[in-house]
């Protein structure tokens, strides 16, 4: 592959979101689209896998036909980790396009993307530095030495920063995707209100599962009337709690230069905790296909046509 020149096509489908990018060999987003099922999930209050994976099967074709182009010479596709059912629609049309087309195909770790996300144009980040992954299914210390991969530093032991933000909306009564509608309403209230606890684990490792049981105590204490009265106190107090785990976390792991990536990473009060960080920019925070094609450039391509083969993973 000429790699001036050359153009990757990125596919992602590991949870609900059905994403198709095209990005050139130097970082450059020619074009993305993302179609959620946030809407279609609301109801559920979180993401049914089997419904996830059958709307990816209706959404996969016009979205890639909506970014393919005749110059396209590699395809980058999210093999793992994520929804088995899901990972499966969107490993199943890389294959069938590259294997159509001839083209050389890159399975990219998921997580990868989301650190790759930092390698796109205008941002261009230089490696080595200390990145947070924080994510509906992952929170992770990263050290990040050179682009194509990173070293684990600490990890969630139950339940990862978007999944806490996730349930702690739930008992909250609020919509979804959680993460989104705690924050706009902790704009609306105090987060001294309440103290709730940030676990201290050993390492680097994070834990928010006491958290989320604290919220649903106080949750449970108060009267129905009195609940809507410190809604907004409780989301912004709960939020406070989230961010400083994370940071607290973040400033522990040293080095000198911070990088911040996934889903949590467009939250308001966490991007204001950490304003000397490199933060992933709000598009490309949540899942989207730009971040995979970017991996896709340090990812070993596999040639045509060993890939038939390939097989996705739900874990990392």
């Amino acid at each position: 592959m000429a790699r001036r020149t050359a153009l990757i096509l990125g596919i992602e489908t590991s949870c609900d979101e059905t994403a198709a990018a095209v990005v050139s060999w130097e970082g450059e987003i020619l074009s993305s689209i993302v179609a959620s099922q946030d809407e279609l999930h609301a109801r559920f209050g979180g993401v049914v896998p089997e419904v996830a994976s059958r709307r990816h099967l209706e959404l996969i074709a016009p979205v890639i036909e909506e970014v393919l182009t005749d110059e396209v010479e590699a395809i980058a596709v999210t093999s793992r980790p994520g929804l088995i059912g899901a990972l499966l629609v969107g490993v199943s049309a890389a294959k069938a396009l590259a294997w159509a087309r001839r083209l050389p195909l890159m399975p990219v770790n998921h997580l990868h993307g989301h650190v790759a996300s930092l390698y796109l144009r205008p941002l261009d980040l230089q490696p080595p530095f200390t990145c947070l992954l924080a994510s509906g299914g992952h929170t992770m210390l990263l050290d990040v030495q050179d682009r194509s991969g990173y070293t684990v530093l600490g990890t969630t032991l139950d339940d990862a920063a978007g999944e806490a933000f996730d349930k702690g909306a739930r008992l909250l009564g609020l919509g979804y995707p959680g993460g989104r509608e705690i924050d706009a309403l902790a704009k609306q209230g105090d987060p001294t209100a309440y103290d709730f606890p940030v676990a201290r684990v050993p390492g680097l490792d994070f834990s928010f599962s006491g958290l989320k049981t604290s919220l649903l105590y106080k949750v449970r204490d108060l009267a129905p009337q009195e609940l809507e009265a410190r809604r907004a106190d409780l989301a912004a107090s709960y939020q406070r709690a989230i961010v400083r785990a994370l940071v607290e976390r973040l400033e522990a792991a040293g080095g000198e230069r911070i990088a911040v990536v996934g889903g949590v990473a467009a939250n308001s009060e966490l991007r204001a905790a950490l304003p000397d960080a490199a933060l992933a920019p709000l598009p490309l925070c949540t899942d989207n296909a730009a971040m995979i094609a970017s991996a896709g450039r340090y990812t070993d391509p596999v040639p045509y046509p060993d890939y038939l083969s390939l097989d996705a993973r739900a874990t990392a």
